[in-house]
């Protein structure tokens, strides 16, 4: 029987050789006759294109969310949080400048915290969250920083000079809150918003509610809805005589280098508190809300991985319908010298350059809507009147998107290897057909 390398050498043609490229290209040319296997190919190629620019595009999106849900998170709250165990934080002065001592720790922040109800000149009150900080701290946090400076004058307007400062928020005894709940409560700058706390002071009759106003001297954007509509910072210790916690403080939230790496600052924390202190971090606090967003990205992984498989799977039903109605032309291509492998590669070609060509531009079109998510929102919001990304309901203001090079990489070899794969099935097909058979009743 004679070998590969010897039918080549008869059929002059080496492997992958202009012939079987130019073969492959006239079975890709869509003709009259052949007019529903080039539809075939075309939604297979539509399919591979739609589903890895899909693909791309949730995933980035889904990582872009995490990101800023997580930054916004950490930003604003401590990356490890140390809670007193059996005395008060009365030292918490000291106790910081310990900690920022140890490996690993940027900072220390002390606050006092506590829920209340607020009003302002709409009567409609709300709760909310006072959180008591120094001004240097806040400072040193940059969401809260930034929620001052980064805030537009288009969204709010309060005195006609927007945003408010920083400077002097621990002598003004004023209060910085965020402009959702500025706009709720209808307040501006230098207005005063009332606060209701239940733990008041007790008297003959009972606890009385705590009600005490204080101006607002900054509103703030940190771009999270969640906080921007319920978060009021007051100066510490104006804090803690509300709270009637004077001279001590809540907990301590530490600022690290490296949030993922928590749990190899600890021992460093705990040695340099030099006191009995718990300590919890942000994965604890935010278990379920990471666990969540990991499990939707998975399951969104592979609902969008079947579309690229249903369009691998039509180019295997191309492919098919394609060596059945070129039986013939293969038949005698086979008694012209043309091997088996040359056969199976022009099929081989035919397929791959669909999934080639469709996720190749597939990826163009994922990088390119990524790229420019931010236009396409406002152009939809335009067009349709109302904003696609509501705030309230998906805690960030604008749509994310944050491509990951090595996950990109991934779906495209995904979809090559998919692609490849759903060509050998035919293509084996096309190469063993008998060219006798074939012929017999031409």
């Amino acid at each position: 029987m004679t070998d590969t390398s010897t039918m080549n050498e008869k059929s002059g043609t080496s492997a992958f050789s202009s012939f079987e490229w130019m073969l492959a290209g006239r079975y890709l040319r869509s003709r009259r006759k052949e007019a529903f296997i080039s539809v075939i190919a075309g939604f297979s190629f539509l399919g591979i294109m739609l589903g890895v620019a899909t693909l791309i595009i949730v995933m980035a999106v889904m990582n872009g969310f995490r990101t800023e849900l997580l930054d916004r998170i950490l930003g604003l709250n401590g990356h490890l949080i140390v809670n007193p165990i059996g005395a008060p934080l009365t030292d918490y002065d000291e106790l910081s400048k310990r900690l920022e001592k140890a490996q690993g720790v940027q900072f220390a922040i002390p606050l006092v915290e506590g829920q209340v109800l607020v009003s302002g000149v709409i009567d409609n009150g709300t709760g909310a969250l006072v959180r008591g900080m120094r001004e240097a701290d806040m400072k040193r946090v940059s969401t809260i920083a930034n929620g001052v400076t980064n805030l537009n004058d288009g969204k709010i307007k309060p005195d006609g000079q927007g945003r408010g400062t920083l400077d002097g928020f621990d002598t003004e005894e004023g209060a910085a809150i965020g402009y959702r709940l500025a706009n709720s409560l209808g307040l501006q700058l230098g207005d005063d918003i009332t606060l209701i706390s239940p733990k008041g002071d007790v008297t003959a009759f009972g606890v009385t509610p705590r009600i005490k106003s204080y101006p607002v001297n900054a509103i703030f954007d940190i771009g999270m809805s969640e906080y921007d509509s319920s978060f009021v910072f007051l100066p510490l210790e104006e804090a803690q005589l509300y709270f009637n916690k004077e001279g001590s403080a809540d907990v301590i939230d530490i600022y690290v280098d490296d949030p993922d790496k928590v749990d190899e600052y600890r021992a460093g924390v705990e040695t340099a508190a030099q006191r009995q202190l718990f300590l919890s971090d942000w994965r604890q606090r935010n278990a379920s809300l990471t666990s969540a967003l990991d499990v939707e990205r998975n399951v969104m992984f592979m609902i969008l991985t079947l579309i690229i498989l249903v369009a691998a799977l039509n180019i295997i039903s191309g492919l098919i319908m394609l060596v059945k109605d070129k039986s013939h032309d293969i038949a005698i291509l086979r008694t012209m010298g043309t091997t088996r492998g040359a056969v199976m590669r022009v099929f081989m070609i035919t397929g791959s350059a669909i999934g080639i060509v469709g996720t190749l531009v597939g990826f163009l079109l994922g990088v390119l809507v990524c790229a420019y998510i931010k236009q396409i929102q406002d152009f939809v919001a335009w067009l349709t009147g109302s904003n696609p990304w509501d705030p309230t309901v998906r805690f960030l203001s604008d749509i994310p998107a944050r491509m990951d090079m090595n996950e990109t990489l991934w779906i495209l070899v995904m979809a090559l290897s998919l692609s490849f794969l759903a060509t050998l099935f035919p293509a084996w097909r096309a190469a063993k057909l008998d060219p006798v058979e074939a012929l017999r009743y031409e």
